[in-house]
């Protein structure tokens, strides 16, 4: 494989599963050296850099709390020095109803805002005050069709936050492309990952590809090759640009 990477260091946030470890196995076979962020499954993470021949790095930080972002920032550039990408991959979703108590609505907007959108923004701030310090950088910022074309009744916040994802996106790209800061959203459709199993099980597949013309879901391994691709160095003019991975389903 073409190691068009070789050389640069990239933080994944949720890269412990699902479409993180693709990005991770993939930026690794590319010649980068991965920085593998988890949450709570070290043991996952350990797997993942053991995948990947050990030429990696790993931190842990709770991106749901308040400073978990500013932390994992700092860990990161402990253990590496120098990082040359971020990709803002964490995400939940969670279902809440409008029928739901006010309570439990807040609390459900709330930290689905804070794992999808503000960690993502307070890493962004951080990583472009170190690009800026150190001749540019990188930002993919893993959005969703959802954020486009609006979401679910009972998932409202998953759209919404990944909608911000993409103005982010937008507003990193107008604001500092003249400090070698470039910055692309990526928004899948469905993919074949835990959360879609899970609905799936649910559902039934039929359910999940019925509006989606080839019939299938992508891959994680389409999505991290389509990450690896943004990040090479003869990327420049995607900045700003989001890039549809959705089978057709939704079409701009």
């Amino acid at each position: 494989m073409d190691k068009s990477l070789e050389g640069q260091t990239v933080l994944v946030t949720g890269a412990s599963g699902g479409i993180g470890a693709a990005i991770v196995e993939r930026l690794a076979a590319e010649g980068a050296r991965p920085i593998i962020h988890y949450g709570r499954d070290s043991a996952a993470a350990e797997v993942l850099m053991s995948r990947i021949g050990g030429r990696g790095l790993i931190v842990q930080a709770d991106l749901s709390s308040a400073d978990g972002p500013f932390e994992l920032w700092r860990k990161a550039v402990e253990a590496a020095g120098r990082v040359h990408g971020l990709i803002n991959n964490a995400g939940i979703r969670t279902e809440i109803s409008i029928e739901a108590s006010p309570e439990d609505w807040k609390s459900a907007w709330q930290k689905e805002f804070q794992i999808n959108f503000f960690a993502a923004a307070d890493l962004a701030k951080e990583a472009i005050r170190h690009f800026k310090a150190n001749g540019g950088g990188r930002i993919v910022n893993m959005a969703s069709r959802a954020g486009q074309r609006g979401y679910a009744a009972d998932a409202m916040p998953y759209g919404a936050t990944k909608a911000a994802l993409v103005n982010l996106t937008k507003s990193i790209a107008r604001s500092f492309g003249a400090d070698g800061i470039t910055a692309v959203a990526i928004a899948p459709g469905w993919v074949r990952t835990d959360m879609a199993e899970d609905f799936i099980a649910t559902h039934g597949k039929q359910a999940a590809v019925a509006d989606i013309p080839i019939g299938e879901m992508a891959s994680p391994a389409e999505v991290a090759e389509l990450v690896a691709f943004v990040l090479r160095p003869s990327q420049n003019s995607l900045n700003g640009a989001t890039l549809d991975v959705n089978g057709g389903s939704y079409i701009r």
